[in-house]
């Protein structure tokens, strides 16, 4: 078995896990009745529509 010869230093083996804590942005799309971006598959927080139907009444 391959075994390693030196312990491998803090800054190395956390440069190798560095891409592990990179965030990635939500992915939104706009909504189809007010324009707004919102996540997907959800009710758009500015207008309470989703696919075209109002399921949350919001006042003007």
């Amino acid at each position: 078995m391959a075994v390693p010869k030196r312990r491998v230093s803090k800054a190395r083996r956390d440069k190798r896990r560095s891409n592990v804590w990179k965030l990635a942005t939500p992915g939104f799309s706009k909504c189809t009745q007010c324009g707004e971006l919102k996540l997907p598959h959800r009710v758009c927080p500015n207008c309470g529509y989703y696919k075209g139907k109002e399921i949350i009444k919001k006042e003007a």
